[in-house]
Order: C-alpha cells, then sequence, then structure tokens
C-alpha cells in the first residue's frame, strides 16, 4: 500500500502520519511507502519504509502530476488556506482551496487514461459550506449555501469529488469536519481559531482574547477524533455512499459559554479569569453565518464516531498534547 498526503505538515497531516505509521496498515494491506506533500516539504517521519517529502504548491503546472508520479493507492487530500485567509485573500483563496484540488483530480485522470489507475482519495471538506438560513439543526439533505469564499471553495471541490467519483476516475469520500478543538500549536490565521485558543493558553497558564459573545454556537471535535474520520474515511465501502459521496461528520454542539464552563471545571476559575474579552468586527460577522448543530445520522450510521462531551474534548488534549496532566 503507497499513500500520498497532501497537507502533510500541518496538524492533522502529522497526526494522521504518526497514526497510520503505528498502525502499519489499512485496507488490510500493509502500508509499504509513504509520499508526505505539503507547500513546506514536511518533516520526515520515524518509518521503516521508504518516506519522500516533498515542498510542493498542486496550483502550480505540472506539480499535481510530479506528486502523484508513484501511483499511490491511497491520498489524502488535506492541504487548504484557512477560512480567514481564505476570505482576506481572494485569489489565494480560489488558487489554492480550488485550482489545486481540481489540478490534483485532473492529474489521477490523466493518469488513469494510460493504466488501470483508481485510487481511494479521502478529501477534507468543510462546515463552512452551510450558510444561513438554516435550520436549527442541520440534517443530511441540507443545501449547500456557503457564505464565505472558503464555504464555497470547498462546496465547488465537494461537487468535483462527486462528479470525478461518478466518471470512474477516482474513488473518493469528502468529509467535513467540525471546528477542531483544540488545536495544538500556535494560533493560525483561521476565523475559528480562538475555539481553541480560549482553552490551549489557559491551560498553560497563558491569557488568551474571546473576539465573540458567549452565546456564539458551534459544532466540535478533537484531534483525535479527526484523525479516526480519515481513517475510518479510508476504509470505508464507497458503494453505501451511492452517488452522495460528502458526508458531515459527527461533532458536539455547544456555545462559547459551554467552552468556558467545561474549562472551569477542569482547571478552574484560575484558567478561565486568563480570557480577555475583545470583540472583533471582522471575526464576529464571519462567525454569525456558520452553522451550530447538526444531525450527523448518516455519518453516524456509516460508523463515524465523535466525541459526546466537552469536558471529553479538553481531556483528549489535556492527554494527547500536556501529557496526561495540567
Amino acid at each position: 500500500m503507497n499513500i500520498l498526503i497532501i497537507g502533510a505538515a500541518g496538524m492533522l497531516g502529522r497526526k494522521l502520519s504518526g497514526a497510520l505509521i503505528d498502525r502499519g496498515e489499512i485496507l488490510g494491506r500493509r502500508i509499504e511507502s509513504l509520499v508526505l506533500a505539503d507547500i513546506v516539504a514536511p518533516e520526515r517521519p520515524d518509518f521503516s519504509g521508504p518516506v519522500e517529502t516533498v515542498a510542493a504548491d498542486l496550483s502550480m503546472p505540472g506539480v499535481a502530476e510530479t506528486v502523484i508520479a508513484s501511483r499511490p493507492d491511497l491520498i489524502f487530500h488535506l492541504a487548504a488556506i484557512v477560512s480567514g485567509e481564505a476570505e482576506a485573500d481572494f485569489e489565494k483563496g480560489y488558487r489554492i482551496n480550488l485550482d489545486g484540488t481540481r489540478m490534483l483530480f485532473e492529474a489521477v485522470r490523466l493518469a488513469s487514461r494510460n493504466q488501470a489507475y483508481c485510487p481511494k482519495l479521502v478529501f477534507t471538506s468543510s462546515i463552512a459550506v452551510f450558510g444561513e438560513p438554516l435550520p436549527a439543526i442541520i440534517g443530511d439533505d441540507q443545501i449547500l449555501t456557503p457564505l464565505t469564499s472558503y464555504g464555497t471553495q470547498k462546496a465547488i471541490d465537494e461537487l468535483l469529488l462527486a462528479d470525478y467519483s461518478r466518471r470512474g476516475f477516482l474513488d473518493g469520500v469528502g468529509i467535513r469536519l467540525p471546528t477542531i478543538s483544540v488545536r495544538p500549536g500556535k494560533p493560525n490565521k483561521a476565523a475559528s481559531g480562538f475555539f481553541s485558543g480560549i482553552l490551549r493558553e489557559p491551560l498553560v497558564g497563558l491569557e488568551a482574547v474571546l473576539p465573540v459573545g458567549d452565546d456564539v454556537r458551534h459544532w466540535f471535535a478533537s484531534p483525535r477524533a479527526a484523525i479516526g474520520f480519515l481513517l475510518h474515511a479510508a476504509e470505508l465501502d464507497t458503494g453505501r455512499l451511492g452517488a452522495r459521496r460528502n458526508l458531515t461528520m459527527p461533532g458536539l454542539s455547544t456555545t462559547v459559554g459551554g467552552q468556558i464552563e467545561a474549562l472551569r471545571r477542569i482547571a478552574g476559575d484560575k484558567a478561565v479569569a486568563l480570557i480577555r474579552r475583545e470583540p472583533d468586527a471582522t471575526i464576529g460577522p464571519i462567525i454569525s453565518g456558520w452553522p451550530k448543530n447538526f444531525d450527523a445520522r448518516r455519518a453516524t450510521e456509516l460508523g463515524f464516531v465523535g466525541e459526546q462531551s466537552f469536558d471529553d474534548i479538553i481531556r483528549v488534549h489535556i492527554e494527547d498534547e500536556l501529557g496526561g496532566s495540567i
């Protein structure tokens, strides 16, 4: 089994690489080699087999063809610029999030013309494909009405994934990830970044800025759950999906206030006191149009599993990133 991870230098890409190496097999086959690609070359993981690390911008001519030159059996496409950056830089957002994805799909299609080649491809989409007006709980039949450039780019990618799968060029599964919290590392340019920051920083004694009100509700899953989604999608029998190749992943709906109370239960008042409220006129409107709660029944029935409480999400962060204690 030859595996390609695009976006391998990012948080989820690194965790996914590690999880695959720990497993040693997927789809009933031993993992023999890895190709790890990102805009900057990822670090080489500790893996006994061949590993190729590649600096690659898929939106540049010829790059996607080079990245899939080894004809990977399984492709994870995680690469994208985040929501806030895609909104701030219109051209860059469409170039990376749309053009790069289409060039990847095209490279796979063209490779299949010369030989029998149809890789399994797992694509990370986003709940940003949905936008107001929305029901209180969003079901699997909700139409896509994105209200951001990022959401629009992901929605178009979903349609491309379904069509290239329908034509037999690739065997695609699109997973709409909840907002991932608590993200380790430093803050990024995602409009949703504060959802992690108001927990991550106070847990290690640092101040965090909260740019929205406590009543803002959102849909969450941990990084550990996200890796579980990716692995399960890779092994999913896509015959069960039919023509609907994109799935909303299970998650947990809670408010910012609910996050803060979970933090209080686990880390106490001292941690909560480190949250500084500072309204942001840019982030507020972006967040206001995002979906707040889902009935992810289709994904759940297909075996995808998320957390049951926000306390669990914080505990996952403490276990996986802080050595199990604070």
